[in-house]
């Protein structure tokens, strides 16, 4: 027996001398927020996004500056003003084993323009007239005009199996991919199990066509509360977080067992104020109904916007993790406004200009914002609060969570919200076409424009930009809306956000810090142990 104990001692030793020589197999992540949904067509949330490129390719993809790159579509060219053409890689193999062809790819696009979802994700083929397979490796988009950024609003069409997605209808399709029936990419990991709010899982796809995978399985848990998070990877229960809390940054970076990585990202914190009439949830002090929404005033537009303090959003309530905005782009994206300056608060100015609009004492207001989507957005919020009490304003601050917040939205029950907006294909118009356009179904512009704004001026403008294939021409265009959108104060930005992540030194390595703030699995490599 004592024989037997030194030999399975022995032997014990050994497998945990050649488990730590070895490269671990799994990556766990602490991540904020994951998939809405196994469907990638389902909506156009940058962390549902984030999470299934793991198992979804898409045609076109950002690199680490957002700049486009080849994805799906090896290469692309224009063939007239209205035609582009795409060239598909071979040998490309989805989960099932089957070809990836141009039919998957005009499935694809056909889904995502009859499926609606909180955000839908027919925003970036509203430009899509008609396709045109060429051969099993060509396809011809056909668009309703020319259409000049084709390709990058083409990093999101995420190309699902022809013959998986066969029979779904909109009622039945999140069932069939949330069970994994449907859930056929051609990503470099394959759909392993989805725990809604907690955690989604993937395994690796050795026959993935950019080359075998690190990790033979990636977990990434849901974790939103930001303490949480940095407990989980301080105690070793995580290999790495995402959004580390601006208030965590220095004392992990003090941390010889965590490396803290940090980028400047694209998404603007913003407040949209409703133009409808009546709006939901604004009354007069004592409760009554006012005569008219007092958001379709100017004045009072004008008044909340100096009412914000962008400099002490950054600084404070986003704790040094964040820039005080100038418009709703970030410096990088094609069409910034380098003209545009940065608001300065003006307390007396704001509680004249309500005086002047009728509401000497102010009106009674709720404020929602999303309390766990970005870094710093549930600070932001109370902070902005208590920035509209100076000017006489009742707020009522009401944080949620993104998903309960959204659909909220999309039912038309908020009076405002202050979320973040990320401009992810690099491209202005890409903001400008879904949010400052009318809403129109027709055009397929302005979806997400659920304040009810519409100004002809920027309407023809946006379209303008939208057929315009001189860059030069066109970014001077994107300019202009974005001057105008500014002056309208619609939407209010505020500040860009920042982000952060942290990762045990000794387990795992971060490549670089995205500004899109999205995370991949085939950013980190593991660490010989």
């Amino acid at each position: 027996m004592l024989d037997m104990c030194r030999r399975v001692a022995i032997a014990t030793a050994a497998i945990s001398l050649l488990a730590s020589a070895a490269p671990a197999q799994t990556l766990t992540m602490g991540v904020v927020a994951g998939p809405e949904s196994i469907d990638p067509h389902f909506t156009a949330t940058g962390t549902h996004s984030e999470a299934l490129k793991h198992v979804f390719d898409s045609l076109t993809q950002l690199g680490d500056r957002l700049q486009i790159e080849p994805g799906l579509a090896e290469s692309w060219r224009v063939v007239d003003a209205t035609t582009w053409e795409f060239k598909l890689r071979r040998g490309v193999k989805f989960h099932d084993g089957s070809d990836m062809t141009a039919e998957d790819v005009a499935a694809s696009i056909r889904r995502m323009q009859q499926l609606s979802g909180p955000n839908p994700t027919k925003i970036y083929v509203r430009r899509v007239q008609d396709m045109k397979i060429v051969d099993p490796h060509t396809i011809q988009i056909v668009t309703d005009g020319p259409a000049p950024t084709l390709p990058n609003d083409f990093i999101r069409v995420f190309v699902t199996s022809a013959r998986a997605t066969a029979g779904l209808t909109p009622e039945n399709s999140n069932e069939a991919f949330n069970s994994g029936k449907a859930a056929i990419g051609t990503g470099p990991y394959k759909f392993g199990s989805w725990t809604p709010r907690e955690q989604f899982t993937v395994d690796r796809n050795d026959n993935y066509w950019g080359g075998k995978p690190a990790w033979a399985k990636v977990v990434r848990r849901e974790i939103a509360n930001p303490a949480a998070r940095v407990a989980q990877l301080k105690t070793g229960q995580l290999d790495m977080i995402v959004r580390v809390p601006a208030a965590d940054v220095p004392t992990l970076e003090r941390d010889n067992t965590i490396t803290v990585t940090k980028a400047e990202t694209v998404y603007v914190f913003n407040l949209a104020l409703d133009q409808r009439e009546p709006t939901p949830q604004v009354t007069a002090r004592d409760g009554s109904k006012l005569a008219s929404n007092p958001y379709r005033d100017a004045r009072v537009r004008e008044a909340i916007d100096l009412a914000i303090d962008r400099r002490a959003l950054a600084e404070i309530a986003m704790e040094g993790l964040g820039t005080p905005a100038s418009q709703m782009v970030t410096k990088g994206i094609f069409g910034f406004n380098p003209a545009l300056a940065v608001p300065t608060p003006n307390l007396n100015r704001a509680r004249q200009l309500l005086a002047e609009a009728g509401f000497p004492n102010g009106f009674k207001m709720v404020l929602n914002f999303t309390n766990n989507r970005l870094p710093g957005d549930a600070g932001v919020g109370a902070a902005l609060t208590q920035m509209l009490a100076r000017i006489g304003l009742d707020v009522q601050a009401a944080g949620q969570p993104a998903a309960v917040i959204f659909p909220a939205r999309q039912r038309g029950e908020l009076s405002n919200i202050m979320a973040g907006w990320g401009t992810l294909t690099g491209e202005a118009n890409y903001y400008y076409s879904a949010n400052a356009h009318t809403n129109n179904a027709t055009l397929r512009l302005g979806a997400f424009n659920w304040t009810g704004y519409s100004d002809a001026e920027i309407d023809k403008l946006v379209q303008d930009a939208n057929v315009e294939l001189d860059d030069k021409k066109r970014e001077a265009v994107l300019q202009r809306i974005g001057a105008l959108w500014n002056e309208k104060r619609v939407v209010i930005p505020l500040a860009a956000v920042g982000s952060a992540w942290a990762v045990r030194k000794d387990r795992v390595t971060l490549r670089v810090g995205r500004s899109d703030e999205e995370t991949y699995a085939w950013d980190v490599s593991p660490v010989a142990r």
